[in-house]
Formats: C-alpha cells, sequence, structure tokens
C-alpha cells in the first residue's frame, strides 16, 4: 500500500484513486454478494478482457480491497472476495446506483 504522505490532500480523490475504474466499481458490484471465481466474475461484467480483469483484480488485491484465495487443485482453482475495507463501499455502490436510477428516470 502506499505511504500517507503519497495520497492526494482530498479524500475523494483518494477514492477516485481507488474505485475511479469503469472495470473497479462493476467488480466491487458484482463481489457484494459474496465470493465469485475468475471465470463468474469474467460472464458477468461482459466484455472486460482477461488481461484488463486480472490487472484490475491485482491491484484492488494490493490496495486491500480483495482477497484472492488459490485453491490447490488441478486445474486450479481462484476464487476472489471483497475485504472488510472492500465491502465498506457498499453505501457509496448504493449511492451510485440510486443516482443513476434518478437520472435514468430524469431523462427517459
Amino acid at each position: 500500500m502506499q505511504q500517507e504522505k503519497e495520497w492526494p490532500a482530498c479524500p475523494v480523490e483518494i477514492t477516485l484513486m481507488l474505485i475511479g475504474d469503469k472495470w473497479k466499481v462493476l467488480i466491487l458490484r458484482d463481489l457484494m454478494p459474496g465470493t465469485k471465481r475468475f471465470g463468474e466474475l469474467k460472464r458477468s461484467i461482459g466484455s472486460v478482457s482477461q488481461k484488463v480483469l486480472t490487472a484490475q483484480l491485482r491491484d484492488m488485491e494490493e490496495k486491500g480491497l480483495v482477497n484472492r484465495r488459490v485453491y490447490a487443485e488441478v486445474p486450479p482453482r481462484v476464487e476472489y472476495s471483497l475485504t472488510d475495507l472492500g465491502k465498506s463501499l457498499k453505501p457509496i455502490l448504493d449511492a451510485m446506483r440510486a443516482w443513476g436510477e434518478g437520472y435514468k428516470a430524469h431523462v427517459s
């Protein structure tokens, strides 16, 4: 994780640094209900490439938002879940969903 002195002064900017990417928000959305395997995540998100999804998950793991668990099986099974810190973003995602629904209703 980054040292505190490297973080921007603005808390909104910090939040955007952590989840501002389109794919990260969708990963958070899809992991909120519980643990998923890589293939399940890829299918639920849709048009994301395997390379991009892997990079986003690694970054979120480094930042402490996602847990990655590898099972010693053949073929290997990898599962992703949210950490407590990742789960703490639920009110933000709920607010984004509510705002998006309101906006859609407003412009329709």
